[in-house]
């Protein structure tokens, strides 16, 4: 978006930015790609512009344009909602895993339980209904924010940590029909020591702020996924992790993960935007690290574009009692 240009959508290609002539929203480009049965792809390649931009700028942030999430509905922000499953990666089971062992309890775990019914029917045969996984609600979305933007550990939460994932981003036809647009990189920013206190806590520790982008990608492989995560603080890196996604590393396959949230007719409403964060490999929690007040989390996934970077900011005042009026 830009101060005297307002928004718009535009190509990536190399170092340089191709601005579309008619559409300012993936939202709206989607919709035209429905309507017409024309695919998104040469819905952009006709209108795409000549004129190009340099990337570097408007990544770093030294631009008067300033990048946007890299999917959102623009008119409505509460029609976009915001979920996620988890438990689908090995090493994110084990941290839970760990969780609960740190609490005294050493035998299997829900979280493993869990886990295990997805490796056992996680990916049912192409039309069929596989086992249902683990499913949170993370907000709608004003929660989401985009690259650069700081994520925000409010004062009434314990911590807040990186999550390094790729979300599917939706949209659903007017006639009821889910469509998936694309995949983007993704930070499912979550509090990890709530979640700690007790796994019950998992639901309030995920109504956090959250990233996508900067890139959204239409028509990717996730077979496999190589990626990395780190963290920066004082400019250096003080933690970092090889991480990997894709439906070969998941113990569900997407589209058992897609039918069993829009299985719900509510899921299904006219108009309404899903982003979809398909779970995590590893975090520094995971490893003990914690992170401090203006550290960068970085989450890279190689053929998804630049990396995401967004700084933490942890509000450090007074938990504020809200109170309830009676009309």
């Amino acid at each position: 978006t830009h101060p005297d240009f307002g928004r718009c959508v535009a190509v990536v290609e190399d170092e340089y930015l191709f601005r579309l002539n008619t559409f300012s929203s993936i939202y709206a480009l989607a919709m035209q790609a429905i309507k017409t049965g024309i695919s998104l792809e040469s819905i952009i390649a006709d209108d795409r512009s000549p004129d190009r931009m340099v990337y570097d700028p408007i990544y770093t942030g030294t631009s008067d344009w300033n990048l946007l999430p890299a999917f959102d509905h623009p008119e409505e922000p509460a029609r976009c909602l915001v979920i996620g499953t988890g438990l689908t990666h090995k090493a994110s089971v084990d941290n839970r895993q760990a969780m609960h062992e740190e609490a005294g309890h050493t035998e299997i775990t829900d979280s493993m339980r869990i886990f295990q019914m997805g490796l056992e029917g996680g990916k049912p045969e192409s039309g069929k209904i596989g086992v249902q996984p683990e499913w949170f609600y993370k907000g709608h979305g004003n929660m989401v924010k985009a690259h650069g933007e700081a994520l925000v550990v409010p004062p009434f939460a314990d911590d807040g940590g990186e999550e390094p994932e790729i979300a599917g981003v939706y949209i659903v036809g007017p006639d009821g029909q889910p469509y998936r647009i694309g995949l983007v990189m993704a930070n499912e920013f979550s509090d990890h020591v709530m979640e700690k206190k007790n796994y019950l806590y998992l639901a309030p520790s995920k109504l956090r702020t959250c990233a996508i982008g900067p890139e959204l990608v239409v028509g990717a492989s996730f077979d496999e996924v190589d990626g990395t995560v780190s963290i920066h603080r004082n400019g250096e890196v003080t933690w970092s992790k090889a991480v990997k996604t894709g439906e070969l590393n998941m113990s569900h396959s997407v589209s058992n993960l897609e039918y069993h949230h829009f299985k719900y007719p509510e899921h299904r409403s006219p108009g309404d935007a899903h982003i979809y964060f398909f779970g995590a490999d590893a975090f520094s929690f995971g490893d003990g690290f914690t992170l401090e007040d203006g550290d960068e989390m970085v989450v890279a996934w190689e053929g998804f574009g630049r990396s995401l970077r967004n700084p933490i900011s942890i509000d450090r005042s007074e938990e504020k009692y809200i109170s309830v009026k009676t009309i």
